[in-house]
């Protein structure tokens, strides 16, 4: 049996530790609320976006783009985002085993996908799992700028409209609500499907042409849908770390609970002990 100093020294331990996920938790939800918000702003800006290339792609048929035509797939890219650290649940892990599983199940060769890493600890995984990573950005900040991934978003599409891939799928966490985030995998490349929304009230005059708008239009509305993800992903990161630490200290104060039982009880037991040699020294005296 533990000694009353061991156990006291676990109580103090188990507190301090509660004391640090508490702080990390309400951190964390401060953060996730900032990035829920970037999300929410930058919402408008792809809508509209993806309202002007729809009205370009989907109503005039003499109007054709590489991006927007599907070919023989010989390599596919993807995309992952992760976060930099861990302790944020199941969220790395979700993510890196829905890219694994799709892997075994569409490839028989490493020279039919490659990796665009986003993220440290996706970056790290790929690395230890000998899974090619073309490009990646870590170091992320923790509500980051299109400018942290320009560089990354416009090589990316690139390589597609050089042919050096010939799909593009992102994998990352969807955020739902605070306490959940669902995965997601989405094909970028090509732009096949746009999403289903009403009819626009907005009449566009192109000027010059339709077709070179859609040749600029096109690479930055992927670049867009790359930032949004990001975003989103975001959101999902602070609120798993959230809700990990809340967890993480409900699992303390529990500990706590049960540790400062058996201090009780050792104390208990330690008294009745010392009562018991003090009536043994009386008695054998008499």
């Amino acid at each position: 049996m533990a000694s009353l100093r061991d156990i006291k020294h676990r109580i103090d331990s188990t507190q301090n530790t509660k004391q640090i996920t508490n702080a990390m938790e309400m951190v964390s939800a401060s953060k996730m609320t900032r990035a829920e918000q970037n999300t929410k702003a930058f919402l408008p800006y792809s809508e509209k976006m993806q309202e002007v290339v729809a009205s370009i792609a989907q109503n005039n048929t003499d109007v054709s783009h590489p991006m927007l035509e599907k070919r023989p797939v010989k390599k596919t890219g993807y995309v992952v985002i992760t976060a930099e650290s861990g302790l944020a649940g199941a969220y790395n892990s979700s993510v890196l085993r829905g890219l694994t599983q799709t892997i075994e199940k569409n490839h028989q060769s490493k020279d039919e996908y490659t990796v665009i890493a986003l993220g440290r600890m996706g970056y790290e995984f790929c690395k230890k799992q000998d899974i090619p990573v073309i490009k990646d950005v870590i170091g992320l900040p923790d509500q980051p700028l299109f400018s942290d991934i320009k560089d990354l978003t416009s090589e990316t599409v690139q390589l597609y409209i050089e042919e050096e891939i010939d799909e593009l799928i992102i994998f990352y966490n969807h955020y739902v609500s605070a306490i959940s985030q669902e995965v997601t995998k989405t094909t970028l490349l090509p732009i096949t499907q746009f999403d289903e929304q009403e009819e626009s009230a907005s009449e566009y005059e192109y000027e010059p042409s339709q077709g070179q708008i859609l040749e600029v239009l096109l690479p930055q509305y992927a670049e867009s849908l790359i930032y949004g993800a990001l975003l989103d992903a975001k959101a999902s990161e602070h609120a798993a770390r959230m809700t990990a630490m809340r967890s993480a200290t409900d699992n303390a104060d529990d500990l706590i609970d049960d540790l400062t039982l058996s201090y009780n009880r050792a104390r208990q037991a330690a008294i009745t002990q010392e009562i018991t040699e003090i009536i043994g020294g009386v008695a054998a005296l008499e």
